[in-house]
């Protein structure tokens, strides 16, 4: 498409002719915040909440519990006091790396009063649709011109002027409120799956709190029907697992690298709870040339002991790893989803114990003289089989997720001009 076409590659049947070409300030008008004073900021909840730049998703819409709790006795001006459905905008960025200047939300109809500070700007006084002015405020073509009229070296911010002063191209209002209506059904379902998987998520923290012993106790609060007794206390390192370490071949040597064995790093492990395929591959020659060994599938989960320790991953195939792990096969006699589902506690250990000048780091050594409580193996696997179907539910809503705001994204760049 070129710079100065008028009309989106994609378009709803029935509408054509070029989009208007004009300045945003001459449709809506940005309102100022309120420099609300720390001191009166709690660290305890209250109803009444400053919204700041971290209140903002990057790519758009409201964070919720996001913000600075303030002191319910102090009295604060109407003029500073958001409604429900008012539109903001971020003038200042979040860090130097995440950019959110520039980018809208809503606010939510909730419990909550929700105060307007200096870094934020309210929109007011639209003369068309206000999802479609949303969605376009949204557009990563928008927010790149934020930021490129923006100021600071550190950390960006914007002002009203800039903001205002730009162009933008609008259709007639009601292609305006057609694709303003397109993009509310999208945001509806993506929140909707959002919902589930945070409440899936508070579930599954929730049991894994309740069906593990607390510290000191031997009996889990919630177990299933027809087990009883105190779990028994065994070894990470020599009654549950082996521990394995993993190594790098020498990147100037070609013949290592570009093979057909997995080979990972930590920053691969953490988000799925399986690990079947990695970036990087090594060659059998690597492999023999190097401390990294083929880990067995099914039994092994990956354990990151550096670079930020306790991700872990069950491996789905053979494969090996970097240094960056202390790697847990699981014996028999043990489950290894019951294992991976024991990691918060993992997690803490290795954090308690981890040591280190440059970077932290837990060796197999230390890992494996934790202490862990565990049933038999009939119980461990009717535990490790209601995790799984917990994760891979939470997995289903966040493939939606993913999937539906790649819909959005290329949507955006589409229907917008």
């Amino acid at each position: 498409m070129s710079v100065d076409n008028k009309v989106p590659a994609i378009r709803f049947k029935g509408f054509s002719g070029d989009w208007d070409k004009e300045i945003l300030g001459e449709h809506v008008k940005l309102e100022n915040g309120f420099a609300f004073q720390s001191k009166y900021f709690k660290k305890m909840p209250t109803t009444i909440i400053v919204l700041t730049p971290g209140s903002v998703n990057i790519g758009g819409g409201f964070q919720a519990g996001k913000g600075q709790y303030y002191d319910e006795k102090q009295e604060v001006s109407s003029k500073y006091i958001f409604k429900p459905d008012d539109m903001f905008i971020t003038m200042t960025d979040l860090t130097p790396t995440a950019q959110a200047l520039g980018y809208p939300a809503i606010i939510p109809k909730d419990e909550n009063t929700y105060l307007h500070n200096q870094r934020l700007g309210k929109l007011v006084g639209f003369n068309g649709d206000l999802a479609f002015l949303y969605s376009l405020l949204c557009t990563m073509k928008k927010q790149k011109e934020v930021v490129l009229t923006s100021s600071g070296t550190t950390v960006k911010h914007t002002s009203p002027d800039k903001f205002l002063n730009r162009i933008c191209l609008f259709p007639k209002k009601e292609e305006q409120t057609q694709i303003g209506n397109y993009f509310q059904k999208l945001d509806i379902l993506i929140n909707k799956h959002e919902q589930k998987h945070e409440k899936l998520s508070n579930i599954k923290k929730a049991m894994l709190e309740k069906m593990f012993p607390k510290q000191g106790e031997t009996i889990p609060e919630i177990r299933f029907k027809g087990f009883s007794g105190e779990w028994e206390e065994k070894e990470l390192g020599n009654d549950i697992a082996e521990i394995v370490g993993g190594g790098t071949p020498s990147t100037e040597i070609p013949e290592f690298w570009d093979g057909d064995i997995d080979w990972y790093s930590p920053t691969e492990i953490g988000i799925n709870v399986y690990a079947g395929g990695s970036q990087k591959k090594i060659t059998a020659l690597g492999l023999n040339n190097s401390s990294a060994k083929i880990l067995p599938a099914g039994n092994t989960v990956l354990f990151t002991s550096r670079a930020g320790i306790g991700d872990m991953a069950i491996l789905v195939k053979p494969g090996a790893t970097n240094q960056g792990f202390q790697s847990l096969i699981v014996k028999e006699g043990f489950s290894p989803y019951f294992i991976y589902s024991a990691g918060k506690q993992i997690k803490e250990f290795a954090l308690k114990h981890a040591s280190g000048s440059t970077f932290l780091e837990i060796s197999g050594k230390q890992l494996g003289r934790m202490k862990i409580l565990t049933p038999n193996l009939e119980e461990q696997t009717i535990i490790g089989n209601y995790f799984q179907k917990l994760d891979e539910l939470i997995n289903q809503h966040q493939q939606q997720i993913t999937k539906l705001n790649n819909i959005k994204q290329a949507c955006l760049s589409k229907m917008f001009v």
